[in-house]
């Protein structure tokens, strides 16, 4: 990786290949053993081959249980009943509820105000105390230091801990066990804790590997750290399980060591990526699990011919925004199009318009009549129509044939049509 100072060795690093393979033998049993598959139909998406590790196929749908479970087993009995806390946007918040009320341990969990309800209603019904704090994970720190002082409970920090990073670096090695003959892995980066712990246990059994980061390019922490610029961090991100403002220190350190480099995406190719794994492979990716996949769709040329395993880490996503994503992914594709057309107000006219794109082979799924627009005349009307069509050359087709009836056909954009 690209750094003014100097790197560090692998033998000066907090964190051992004997450590992650403590880890293993201690959660064995107690986490998924999730599967790493081909993904044909990303693979014809992008030019790569692709392998696909299905973290959101874990109890609580993210890779988090690995590390939090390794901390928790961690514990001292005194540590136990003082009970322990964590700041997480959901993922390890949900991670270190479940295993921790599993374990008989209380646990409080600080999330940022702007989390997904969904991730909060499954931390809560996990028996964890939440406690709704800040915009983001630095904001919620404070109040974590403020509980920790109060009441002597026992940070399960989401990456910047050894045992955490032991923990995430199993997937490392549960990786290599079902194919070592990868040119790269890609590995999305909040804190740097997943992409900590695959890199120690690849780089020290098949340093051939390539380890390649991503992060959301408006959340460029971990670049900015390993380039020595600045990280200009802020806005809303579908991928806010890795809109981390602050690396750790222990995970900079490895990142540094051992991570080829790192890659921006921007929220178009995360979009993207997250429908591609719901429509091509049929499994939910949030945000930030679709990263991997997102920078490969950012970046094709650098990825095509490779053999590429993606991590997907996560699969926790509001149902809401998740259907958002397909209707606009469908109307840049030209599979659900919005017309807008100035019509007479006189009766047959909505059933001439829809009989012609019937006929077309159109399927009409909404109709709006608009009549009290001040620039439509007193006799006629504003008419919206939303239609599925097989591509936007189809799209193109109706309209051209409405517009041979006399109509003038104005095209709403993917934003008007998805809202």
């Amino acid at each position: 990786m690209t750094s003014d100072q100097a790197q560090p060795t692998p033998t000066d690093l907090p964190v051992t290949l004997a450590d992650i393979e403590e880890a293993a033998r201690l959660i064995e049993g107690q986490v998924v053993h999730t599967p790493f598959l081909p993904a044909p139909s990303l693979s014809r998406l992008t030019g790569a081959d692709v392998w696909v590790k299905f973290e959101n196929q874990q109890y609580v749908n993210s890779f988090k249980e690995r590390g939090a479970l390794t901390r928790l087993l961690d514990l001292s009995d005194e540590e136990r009943a003082r009970g322990v806390i964590a700041m997480s946007a959901g993922n390890h918040a949900q991670a270190v509820a479940y295993h921790a009320s599993r374990l008989g341990i209380p646990a409080t969990i600080v999330m940022p105000t702007t989390t997904p309800h969904v991730k909060v209603a499954a931390t809560r019904s996990f028996g964890a105390t939440v406690v709704l704090a800040g915009e983001t994970i630095a904001d919620a720190q404070e109040t974590v230091e403020r509980l920790i002082n109060e009441r002597g409970l026992v940070l399960v920090h989401p990456y910047d801990d050894k045992r955490i990073i032991a923990g995430q670096g199993t997937i490392g090695l549960e990786i290599l066990d079902k194919n070592a003959e990868l040119d790269t892995i890609i590995v999305p980066i909040g804190g740097g804790g997943l992409i900590s712990g695959i890199a120690v246990a690849v780089k020290a059994k098949a340093p051939e590997i390539e380890i390649i980061g991503v992060e959301a390019a408006l959340y460029p922490s971990m670049y900015a750290e390993l380039h020595g610029e600045e990280a200009r961090c802020g806005g809303n991100t579908l991928a806010e399980g890795i809109a981390v403002k602050n690396v750790g220190k222990l995970t900079r350190k490895i990142t540094q060591a051992l991570v080829d480099d790192v890659v921006l995406v921007e929220e178009a190719a995360i979009e993207r990526a997250v429908n591609a794994f719901l429509a091509l492979q049929k499994t939910v990716a949030e945000g930030a699990g679709a990263a991997g996949l997102a920078a490969i769709l950012q970046h094709p040329e650098r990825f095509r011919g490779k053999r590429v395993g993606l991590v997907l880490c996560g699969g926790n996503i509001d149902p809401r925004l998740l259907a958002s994503i397909i209707v606009r992914e469908l109307a840049r594709e030209g599979r659900m199009v919005a017309i807008r057309m100035g019509i007479p107000d006189r009766p047959g006219v909505l059933g001439e318009i829809s009989t012609l794109i019937g006929e077309m082979d159109g399927n009409v799924v909404e109709v709006a009549h608009h009549r009290l627009f001040l620039d439509v005349p007193a006799k006629g009307a504003m008419l919206d129509v939303t239609m599925e069509t097989r591509n936007n050359d189809h799209a193109d087709e109706i309209i051209r044939a409405l517009e041979g009836r006399g109509y003038k056909v104005d095209r709403l954009d993917a934003a008007e049509t998805a809202d």
